[in-house]
């Protein structure tokens, strides 16, 4: 199932099921029967049927949503190696951990956004009738030092168009991971039939405005006042990108 699709059912039993593994990320095969009101049999068939269509994938008893959307590719600079892949559920505490240590550092209050609705939730990859949102994570040593995130709308005057966000550890930044990171969703919304990403950035974070810029984004506008930051009303820069 690809993340541009949006899903549909056969039967309500099957929606049942997908809904309540997308909602909590991964969920153990003998727990989901038990939160189920079908028979052995019934579940067993149902589930099968979710395998089949891509919806659902099974791994050692685990199941997660069956949203597939890249590969893994390994970096090597001179002095740092580093992987980008798709994010995953096992991710979670990660992603929350790097995302509050880019915040902490600089404002990003999108960012900030997407940790609270992340703990919030509770699942790294969200796909429904209503929402789709994925991230791809660059690790180093199988730690998580970055992401980037792209929030695609099912609503359908909408899927033209995705938010992106990015952010690197500190002690990691100079290496290009930033700007790898951001070259694979835009490439990735690109192949997707998407026109344009987005980002909105308070006008004093100077740093992911100038990185934005350097990537060939553009001001789309400027909303004043937007936000209240240290007690101070600040701009907000509303950047996108053409694709």
């Amino acid at each position: 199932m690809g993340a541009t699709e949006r899903p549909t059912f056969t039967s309500d039993a099957n929606r049942r099921l997908y809904e309540y593994v997308e909602r909590n990320g991964t969920v153990k095969r003998h727990k989901l029967l038990d939160v189920v009101s079908l028979s052995s049999e019934e579940f067993r068939s149902h589930l099968d049927e979710l395998k089949a269509d891509g919806y659902l994938k099974e791994e050692g008893g685990t199941l997660r949503i069956g949203l597939e959307f890249g590969a893994v590719v390994e970096y090597d600079t001179e002095d740092l190696e580093f992987v980008i892949r798709p994010g995953r559920q096992s991710d979670f505490d990660g992603l929350i951990e790097t995302i509050r240590d880019v915040t902490s550092a600089e404002t990003y209050v999108v960012a900030e956004s997407i940790a609270e609705e992340l703990l919030y939730e509770n699942a790294v990859t969200r796909h429904n009738t209503v929402k789709s949102r994925m991230f791809f994570v660059a690790t180093v040593d199988g730690e998580v030092v970055g992401w980037t995130h792209l929030d695609l709308p099912q609503v359908e005057r909408m899927q033209g168009t995705a938010q992106q966000t990015v952010g690197v550890r500190e002690a990691v930044r100079g290496h290009g991971i930033g700007s790898k990171l951001l070259q694979r969703g835009i490439e990735w919304a690109e192949a997707n039939g998407y026109r344009k990403v987005y980002n909105s950035v308070p006008i004093v974070n100077d740093r992911a405005l100038e990185f934005l810029t350097h990537h060939g984004w553009d001001t789309e506008a400027i909303r004043r006042d937007h936000y209240e930051i240290d007690g101070e009303h600040v701009d907000e820069v509303m950047m996108a990108r053409e694709l």
